[in-house]
């Protein structure tokens, strides 16, 4: 039986450029952080609140499975943008917001009021958008 997730991946372009984002930015802990063969840096984070996931920072580059045409076709994603790394609850999204745009977090739309509640959208600068979400219905 499956109990929970613990690691989820996060695709980077630059491994040095993520760590900084994730914790001088967003104010997550290190993991994890160790060289690996072929070039390889295991490297998690994660919230501090959340002691229990750790998000792999994933260099694209060619290792393990990734082949240079898999490689240029996940590169050509992050450079636009576009990939989607999750929601990020918040008890309080425009105090959230107003403090992690003064850490230079860029972000592609303030807080808006939503059915499911308050949610604002941030890139990491490294290829990953995210949303802040403030729930108005109880998650279970």
């Amino acid at each position: 039986m499956i109990t929970h997730l613990s690691h989820a991946t996060l695709f980077v372009v630059d491994y040095d450029q993520a760590l900084d984002f994730y914790t001088n930015k967003l104010g997550f802990e290190v993991r994890a952080d160790f060289p690996m063969e072929g070039g390889f840096r295991w490297l998690t984070v994660g919230p501090k609140s959340q002691p229990d996931l750790e998000l792999v920072l994933y260099k694209v580059m060619v290792f393990g499975k990734f082949d240079e045409e898999a490689v240029g076709h996940l590169r050509a994603l992050l450079e636009k943008g576009v990939m989607g790394g999750g929601v990020f609850d918040t008890d309080d999204c425009r105090a959230t917001y107003e403090e992690l745009k003064a850490r230079g977090v860029e972000f592609t739309s303030p807080p808006t009021e939503n059915p499911y509640g308050i949610e604002a959208i941030f890139k990491d600068g490294v290829g990953n958008w995210f949303s802040l979400t403030q729930h108005t219905q109880p998650q279970e």
